[in-house]
């Protein structure tokens, strides 16, 4: 397969994931912020800012906004075309890879993201903001999860299906660990106990922002504590959008890029995925905690980004 046709693939899968993890995460926020009280500038600050800084994108808005309030955080993550990782520069950016491929993947899935794309471009998503920004959102995740569905469903499982999948579970795992460390160090107010209603609020923010609320409730029967929740996004086995089950994926899928067996490595991204899967293959909640959670997460996300870099020096530097 062609380099830029790896490029493309990867980036593609790439860019739909991220709008959809962005699309869930300004979801929560939103109906987080409805169900409590004091919502005046302090609150704003407590709870966009993060946002942001998880996103890595503070200082392009600072230059772009300057005052930090809800309704322009929703705006620059959501619209700003000037902001490279806003849910409409992803659908863009996605829908240009797809273009660039169109010979590679089905009718259905260039339709698909077409669809997307159009519907942000003629204004209809901008309307449906206003009226509703639950509904929108959730009219974003839906488009990237009928893209997932349709992919599945109608492409070759090839190399260019196993590149949309490299890109797809890289850019999950990233996004996982990206809101467990905006929770952790962040979200909660000073003043308030960990375990108390607020701290709890939050945490389950965290699962609904991974679709993993009714998954871990079945497993902890109701029992929403910070360890059991950064237990199941860290290590659970089956959850899809776990960091464990995303690298384990991302693995599997670099091994039949490849062709190597199964506990070896043909290139560098395999030895650095093979690395972080056999961490978190032995990674116990109470080692995570002693390590601490955010030394954690930002270790997995340094190498997440190394394997990014690794990936495209391999693949797509042509």
């Amino acid at each position: 397969m062609l380099s830029r046709v790896g490029d493309s693939t990867y980036w593609m899968g790439r860019y739909i994931e991220r709008a959809e993890n962005n699309a869930r995460l300004l979801d929560v926020n939103v109906q987080m912020l409805l169900d409590l009280e004091n919502k005046g500038g302090e609150t704003a600050r407590q709870f966009w800012r993060p946002i942001l800084s998880t996103l890595e994108d503070t200082e392009l808005f600072d230059e772009l906004h300057g005052e930090l309030t809800p309704a322009a955080v929703l705006d620059y993550v959501t619209f700003e075309p000037r902001n490279p990782n806003s849910i409409q520069s992803c659908i863009s950016f996605a829908r240009e890879n797809a273009r660039a491929v169109r010979d590679q993947i089905s009718s259905e899935m260039w339709g698909q993201v077409n669809e997307t794309y159009l519907y942000f471009r003629d204004g209809s998503a901008g309307r449906d903001f206003q009226s509703n920004s639950h509904d929108f959102y959730e009219k974003v995740t839906e488009s990237s999860q009928l893209f997932q569905g349709v992919t599945d469903a109608t492409m070759t499982h090839g190399e260019a299906w196993r590149f949309i999948q490299a890109g797809k579970f890289i850019e999950r795992a990233d996004s996982t660990s990206r809101i467990l460390d905006l929770k952790y160090h962040i979200l909660l107010p000073s003043g308030e106990q960990v375990g108390g209603n607020v701290d709890i609020s939050q945490w389950m923010s965290v699962l609904r922002s991974c679709s993993g609320m009714e998954a871990y409730l079945k497993i902890r029967k109701g029992d929403v504590t910070s360890w059991g929740v950064a237990e199941f996004l860290i290590c659970h086995r089956e959850f899809p959008r776990s960091i464990r089950f995303c690298v384990d994926r991302l693995d599997e899928v670099l091994h039949e890029i490849s062709g190597a067996g199964s506990g070896q490595f043909a290139n560098e991204p395999e030895r650095l995925s093979g690395l972080l899967r056999s961490q978190l293959d032995y990674a116990t909640v109470d080692s995570i905690y002693r390590t601490g959670l955010h030394e954690y997460l930002d270790g997995v996300q340094g190498r997440l980004i190394e394997m990014d870099i690794a990936f495209h020096r391999t693949y797509c530097a042509y």
